[in-house]
């Protein structure tokens, strides 16, 4: 199904839920309380407060704007990120929202329903002498072992790199964005790879450290990630979200952390096309 279709199937659904509230599913009606799980290494979108060591970010200001619309409190937890996908199989969350890209592979068990554009994005330390991607070539460049950024920093350098005769990049696994930051700060990578979201911040926190280097290199978008199953959550879920974007709220939280641009214009399920 095309991502146009996908979008008219959500728009139908916010048109008959406009007419009859979606209805959160009778457990967690019950309990009152949603369970969400976290990685929180991913400022701008989940981080904690250096200052008040709070749970703080994008995603969480969405998730509590949602959750007071349904009625209910968040009980939250926090992961590795390679461990959000595992949280929701075995229904330790109820949903992921955290920086979580939706790709055709994570399907299989699982909806998205997109609410962020992004896109994997190069930068460098500011003294670093490339100026351009393809500078790049050749060099060891750091990202967050369980994304999608591996695959798509090989496919970027078999189609720039080794299609012009240039040595293909040398991927380097890290952690999380903390780890690759400072495997670049400590010399170890030439180039580190994040997610054009987290940039902004990331320059921020450490002024003059950071350089990007070139246009994101793929796009995509982050999604809300349900099992399959919970249909009825997933839509209850929509609904508020699309009301979250008609009445401006939704974009009030992306302008608070400088993401207005990477708005969308309506939830999409399951719209990314890698």
């Amino acid at each position: 199904m095309t991502r146009l279709r996908f979008s008219v199937a959500i728009a139908a659904l916010v048109a008959v839920a406009s007419a009859q509230a979606a209805e959160l599913p009778e457990p967690i009606k019950q309990a009152g309380v949603l369970r969400l799980t976290v990685n929180s290494t991913y400022a701008p979108m989940e981080y904690r407060d250096p200052t008040t060591n709070q749970l703080v970010g994008l995603d969480i200001d969405l998730a509590n704007e949602i959750a007071k619309r349904l009625g209910v409190k968040i009980i939250w937890s926090e992961t590795p990120f390679a461990e959000l996908i595992p949280s929701l199989q075995t229904n330790r969350a109820d949903f992921i929202i955290s920086g979580i890209s939706d790709r055709s592979s994570r399907r299989e068990a699982a909806d998205f329903i997109d609410y962020l554009a992004t896109g994997p994005q190069f930068f460098v330390l500011a003294e670093n002498e490339a100026k351009s991607p393809i500078d790049l070539c050749g060099k060891k460049v750091g990202t967050t072992r369980s994304t999608s950024f591996p695959v798509e920093i090989e496919k970027w350098s078999k189609q720039n790199c080794e299609a012009s005769g240039k040595p293909a990049v040398q991927y380097v696994p890290g952690e999380n964005s903390i780890d690759v930051r400072n495997q670049l700060k400590q010399g170890r990578i030439d180039a580190a790879v994040q997610g054009s979201e987290t940039l902004p911040y990331a320059q921020g926190q450490e002024a003059g450290k950071y350089r990007i280097v070139g246009e994101p290199f793929a796009t995509g978008y982050q999604g809300i990630m349900f099992r399959k199953d919970d249909v009825a959550l997933r839509e209850v879920v929509t609904q508020h979200l699309a009301a979250m974007i008609a009445d401006g709220s939704y974009k009030a939280i992306l302008d608070k952390y400088g993401l207005g641009a990477n708005a969308v214009a309506q939830p999409m399920m399951n719209a990314s096309t890698q």
